[in-house]
């Protein structure tokens, strides 16, 4: 009896906006987007609009798509890698930026791994890594702690936490906000952390009107931002110990 080749697990990062996919995605990363015909995905009409962007070469009505939940167990997400193992390859894709960071796609390449099924990460923009890149601060050590608390006195305390923690080692403090939450983040984070720490913040990354802005609290305290409601990674340094090094 002939035995099937098992398929692949491919990790597709998708765009963070409206922007062109041939300027931020590889030609291998859309080479591979183009030919598959099954798809692990988050909303299931948010990932076609990327594949008719991305230049499919399959139809799009002839494409498999499976929702992934976030609430699901271990036996839906094995049904979903099932055609891998009859031969067929999968793509896993994010509603934004790249799979399995601050989204829930972690628990089907677990999955795969179980199943021996082989994972690739396909390379395209990711909003915490191009924001850190862009912010001058410590690449060697950060922390990404997704959202922070919605609740002033529990926000509060926790940038008053973080921030002690890049004050004794210089570590980066990374974080994300729901975008209409931007401006009680960014009040906050005025009114909580010292004058000399350092703050990044990076808006709309990879799309047109992009702004990637580090200065320190006393600085941004000058500042009139107008970034309401638009996608944004807040970053936090305090430069001393790491400065010393």
């Amino acid at each position: 009896m002939e035995h099937t080749k098992t398929g692949t697990l491919f990790l597709i990062p998708t765009l963070l906006g409206q922007s062109d996919p041939t300027a931020v995605l590889p030609a291998g990363t859309l080479s591979v987007i183009r030919k598959l015909d099954f798809y692990i995905v988050e909303n299931v009409r948010t990932a076609r609009r990327f594949l008719g962007k991305a230049g499919t070469e399959k139809a799009i009505p002839n494409l498999t798509f499976v929702v992934l939940d976030k609430h699901q167990g271990n036996e839906d997400i094995a049904t979903m890698l099932a055609p891998a193992l009859a031969g067929i390859d999968i793509g896993l894709m994010s509603e934004a930026g790249s799979p399995c960071i601050a989204d829930p796609g972690n628990t089907v390449v677990e999955a795969a791994h179980k199943l021996n099924i082989k994972v690739v990460p396909l390379t395209g923009p990711n909003s915490i890594l191009l924001a850190l890149m862009a912010s001058g601060f410590n690449g060697q050590q950060f922390v990404f702690h997704g959202y922070l608390p919605v609740k002033p006195d529990e926000r509060q305390e926790r940038l008053r936490t973080i921030e002690g923690r890049s004050r004794v080692d210089g570590e980066t403090q990374i974080f994300i906000e729901t975008p209409y939450r931007n401006r009680q983040l960014f009040d906050a984070i005025l009114k909580t952390c010292q004058p000399a720490t350092m703050m990044c913040i990076a808006v709309n990354l990879s799309i047109e009107d992009e702004e990637i802005r580090s200065m320190t609290i006393a600085q941004w305290k000058k500042k009139t931002l107008h970034f309401d409601k638009k996608p944004a990674v807040f970053l936090l340094w305090h430069p001393g110990p790491y400065a010393k090094r």
